[in-house]
């Protein structure tokens, strides 16, 4: 039996995983995650995927963090893959311990596979994430999509790995969800095709297309491709950071300015970055809100046999 919280970022579920998972022993976070994505595929995918979870959700394991500054450890995973850092996440997680009472309002440390964030209670639901440093790893892409035609993107890492264009070849709107997905995938498949990767063999997994704003504050509006092929209801945090570093890198927009980044379904973001270590890396600064919908204890029957989900 596990026990889990449930919320969404801005529309995008996160389940919290706070008793019952798996041991995946000490050490570093990267190894856990590992073993976990090597090991225990069964449990995460039956915890996010119909009929114990949902389209689009987002699981977090809570574990110990091996950093004593930190309040929490976390592993992040959809459906498809374990991943490195989740900004949705990271803010429902706050949500969550917020909730639990083991946090409060101010500024704490979360540890993840891919390095520690700073999370800041503003209040129960509203969040700051300052994600881990981010960077452009090559700018204008070009891809000759099946169906398609050419397809020009800037490759970013934000704690995943972004192919992401300006200019999306379909309109960014929320009728064209469907539309927007099937070319995701092909553009993501194209990527594989040509063997094209992040840096150190980084894998793209992730298509962002931006299109204008349809409100007066934002900024843009994005479409965010998933590994499981699931659209994300937020702008994505992991997929913001990344963009900011882009937007950094052309000189489009200045450390500590702030824009309202629009999300499919028209949920959003604040975002802005400071300077990182690196020249060409930033220190992106995540905001959203997250609310908590489930306190639940979750049954997985030995004898379903949907209990890994459904094989779709």
């Amino acid at each position: 039996m596990l026990t889990v919280i449930d919320s969404h970022t801005e529309g995008e579920p996160t389940r919290v995983v706070l008793e019952g998972g798996p041991d995946l022993g000490s050490g570093p976070l990267l190894d856990r995650a590992k073993r976990l994505a090597t090991e225990h595929t069964d449990f995460y995918r039956s915890l996010v995927v119909e009929p114990y979870g949902q389209e689009a959700m987002v699981g977090a394991l809570l574990v110990a963090p091996t950093d004593p500054s930190c309040v929490a450890g976390v592993i992040y995973f959809d459906a498809a893959a374990v991943i490195g850092m989740c900004g949705h996440g990271t803010i429902g997680l706050a949500a969550t311990l917020a909730h639990l009472g083991r946090i409060g309002i101010g500024t704490h440390k979360i540890e993840t596979p891919v390095g520690i964030v700073e999370i800041t209670l503003q209040d129960k639901n509203t969040v700051t994430v300052q994600n881990i440093e981010s960077y452009r790893f090559q700018k204008a892409v070009t891809l000759d999509v099946e169906g398609v035609g050419p397809v020009t993107g800037d490759i970013a890492y934000g704690g995943n790995w972004f192919f992401i264009v300006d200019e999306s070849p379909t309109p960014v709107l929320p009728d064209n969800i469907r539309t927007l997905t099937e070319v995701g995938i092909k553009v993501r498949e194209s990527l594989y095709a040509n063997g094209i990767e992040g840096e150190n063999g980084g894998i793209i997994d992730h298509i962002v297309f931006y299109g204008p704003a349809l409100t007066n504050k934002g900024h843009t509006r994005n479409f965010v491709l998933c590994p499981d092929d699931a659209y994300d209801r937020s702008p994505c945090g992991t997929g913001s950071s990344a963009r900011l570093s882009c937007l950094a890198a052309d000189k489009r927009l200045a450390p500590g300015e702030k824009i309202y980044q629009e999300s499919t379904i028209g949920s959003g973001y604040t975002l802005s970055y400071q300077q990182g270590s690196k020249p060409v890396g930033i220190i992106p600064s995540i905001t959203g809100q997250a609310f908590i919908t489930r306190e639940a204890k979750m049954i997985i029957n030995p004898t379903d046999p949907l209990r890994h989900g459904v094989p779709l």
